[in-house]
């Protein structure tokens, strides 16, 4: 399918800057009452989940609950500050044993507005752009990298940049970061037995088989297929189902440097918005929500079967044998061979899929997550979600967009085009996700793109599955951007919903 030709946008940018880029609908909702916050952020978590929480995290159900709530609020709270702190936002976290949601600022001034939102500020030197900045002079410069240095992260609650490294090379990794700039306080050495490798032979809900003969695990279900863990296997690769059953085959791979891959599959499959939990049942996916640093995840593999930690960065990236990977979830999640590709999450929301990762589940370790909507963004995939079991397709929600930070709506014949928000652009300060949920009438097939100006307007993102809704994620820098919702066929009135850094 292609998008028709569209209109071509004015000739100087800097006109785009006076229109009206916030006209998009703030969707503003009532302050729930304790109890509501628990049920809203735990709807659909299994009982098994809050069991894994009190082995693995010593809380009980209301006390995992009442967190879950806590998280839940700190998610909105931390995407809100971002927007309103601009370039004085330093990254923001929730200290360990504690609900509080504590923002970093670079400008004393912003204390106030923080505290007053609800969070606790801290004034720091370095933004979370600097930080992420520093990341990425190292990511560019992992060619160099010393065999001893396994991996890097910025860590928001230290204002810093640190390299992992084995015991005994500090010194080459002060020189290795001394030669892409950084130095003194900016970066902390820190020496480790952490050897991180990829956990081949896993599954996160349920097993599959390469054609090479290992074996890994599906890790969340999208429109069409699978996403999984890149080191499992290279396009064109074939897979079987853990009842060796055609799967299968690999349309898309990236490791190293990422470590990502889908899977598309037969008519012998049926993708289904649920993951394993190793207990008899499954968690239900209701979407792809960011949580912030510091927030309780859980994890499913073949070995270890299901395992909780927090996060303790993004934005890690880890030197394989195999090479370096950048973008990397940083958690305290437990891990063995044999739970590569599996599935990670806070709560009901996806995070990501199991990468790679030191140590085991008996005294503890160290895993790294691909984040999923980087792989949907960079396959123009759309998450599969729903609380049906094995063999039952989730009922379609009522608004499938109801929880976007915007919301928009209009109507197309079939064959038309609409932009927005409300014919026009918008414009981001800072770099992030930009996510677009789109629901059209159940009889027509709609699409949705996001575009970016580049001296020109460039699809950056599509979702076009052969339905009325639609969803895209995309991680982009500042600049303007905008939504083309396309009815393919069919008319009719739609909601788009649209959530931005």
């Amino acid at each position: 399918m292609r998008l028709p030709a569209l209109a071509k946008p004015r000739a100087a940018i800097a006109a785009v800057a006076a229109m009206a880029m916030t006209a998009a609908t703030t969707v503003l909702f009532a302050a729930p009452g304790a109890a509501a916050e628990e049920n809203a952020a735990t709807a659909g978590v299994p009982t098994e989940v809050f069991a894994a929480l009190e082995r693995d995290l010593g809380l009980s159900e209301g006390q995992a609950k009442a967190r879950f709530a806590a998280e839940h609020r700190a998610g909105e709270l931390e995407q809100r500050l971002r927007k309103q702190l601009g370039s004085a936002f330093g990254g923001a976290w929730i200290p360990r044993g504690d609900d509080r949601l504590v923002v970093a600022v670079t400008n004393p001034a912003q204390a106030a507005k923080v505290r007053a939102a609800g969070a606790e500020p801290k004034v720091v030197d370095d933004s979370k752009a600097d930080l992420d900045a520093q990341v990425a002079r190292l990511d560019a410069g992992k060619a160099l990298a010393p065999r001893a240095v396994t991996g890097w992260y910025a860590d928001v609650e230290a204002n810093q940049v640190v390299i992992n490294t084995k015991p005994g090379g500090a010194a080459a990794a002060q020189r290795f970061a001394a030669g892409r700039g950084l130095t003194g306080e900016a970066v902390r050495i820190n020496e480790t037995t952490e050897a991180p490798r990829p956990l081949y032979d896993v599954r996160g809900g349920d097993a599959y088989h390469i054609s090479s003969g290992s074996r890994c695990s599906v890790g969340f279900s999208v429109n069409g297929g699978f996403v999984t863990a890149g080191h499992c296997g290279n396009t064109g690769a074939t897979t079987t189902g853990s009842n060796r059953v055609s799967q299968g085959t690999f349309r898309g791979s990236s490791f190293p440097g990422n470590d990502y891959a889908w899977v598309a599959t037969n008519s012998n499959w049926t993708p289904q918005g649920v993951v394993n939990n190793y207990s008899g049942s499954t968690v239900s996916v209701a979407g792809s929500q960011e949580a912030p640093v510091g927030s309780t995840v859980c994890r499913s593999g073949s070995t270890t079967g299901w395992h909780c930690g927090t996060i303790q960065a993004r934005n890690s990236s880890v030197s394989y044998p195999q090479g370096t990977v950048s973008g990397l979830i940083r958690t305290s999640v437990c891990a063995e061979p044999g739970d590569s590709g599996g599935s990670l999450l806070a709560g009901n929301q996806a995070q990501g899929v199991t990468s790679g990762g030191s140590g085991n589940c008996s005294s503890g370790g160290t895993t790294y997550f691909q984040p999923v909507n980087e792989i949907l963004q960079t396959y123009g995939l759309s998450l599969v979600t729903g609380d049906g079991g094995p063999g039952d397709p989730p009922d379609p929600p009522d608004n499938p967009c109801s929880g976007a930070e915007d919301s928009l709506t209009g109507s197309l014949t079939s064959g038309g085009v609409a932009y927005q928000p409300n014919g026009q652009y918008y414009r981001s300060d800072s770099s992030g996700t930009h996510s677009g949920c789109l629901a059209g009438p159940s009889s027509a097939d709609f699409d949705l793109y996001l575009q970016k100006w580049t001296g020109t307007w460039t699809t950056v993102a599509r979702s076009t599955s052969p339905g009325p809704d639609e969803q895209v994620n995309y991680s982009g820098t500042a600049g303007y951007y905008r939504y083309v919702v396309h009815a393919y066929s069919g008319s009719g009135s739609y909601t788009l919903g649209i959530t931005t850094p």
